[in-house]
């Protein structure tokens, strides 16, 4: 049986490191919101309590890892600013490649830091993670049909828009692929590397 406890290496990024959260932890989380196991033993904090009081995102990510432990290797990084050590947001995808290698990323940044350009860092910094892991070819985005940043985002990076889904949260919601050879390539010639 794979072990709760285990935790993927740190995601470094410029601003940003992307801290991964062991299934254990990420269980308590969820089940007590105010416990502070998750941060145990961490060079961090979460002042701004990002998904302690949201914690709509968890419930799928919990299933799943009780499901199946192993699969907690593509669930939440907390996103950590630098300079401060806070949590100032948190990025996942939404479950392991499937069977056509497809992996797909959500994430939150707080509120009071929203506009800086950390979601894109985080994409960043995750997609460049999951490309070099196995089965991986590829990278889908899906974005709220009203959530004009987050399209400004994704259409940025020069994902194509393939289509249009309905999920049951957001509502309609707006499907941009990249293959991870073109974003292998992209990362090579046009962003810097985390």
């Amino acid at each position: 049986m794979p072990d709760p406890h285990i935790v993927e290496a740190t995601i470094y990024t410029q601003r940003l490191e992307l801290h991964h959260l062991a299934g254990d932890r990420l269980v308590t989380l969820f089940e007590e919101p105010e416990s502070q196991l998750p941060y145990e033993g961490r060079d961090y904090s979460n002042p701004h309590r990002v998904l302690v009081d949201d914690q709509f995102p968890l419930h799928w990510r919990v299933t799943q890892v009780n499901q199946d432990v192993a699969s907690n290797k593509w669930f939440l990084r907390w996103m950590v600013l630098r300079s401060s050590r806070e949590i100032v947001g948190s990025t996942s995808f939404h479950n392991p490649p499937n069977d056509v290698g497809m992996l797909e990323i959500g994430l939150g940044v707080h509120p009071d830091f929203q506009g800086r350009g950390y979601a894109k860092e985080a994409l960043l910094g995750m997609w460049s993670w999951a490309v070099e892991q196995p089965g991986v070819s590829v990278l889908r985005y899906t974005v709220s049909t009203t959530n004009v940043a987050s399209t400004a985002i994704i259409t940025g990076f020069g994902f194509a828009h393939v289509g249009v889904q309905v999920d049951e949260k957001d509502g309609p919601e707006e499907i941009f692929e990249m293959t991870a050879r073109e974003f292998t390539q992209r990362l090579k010639t046009e962003w810097r590397t985390p």
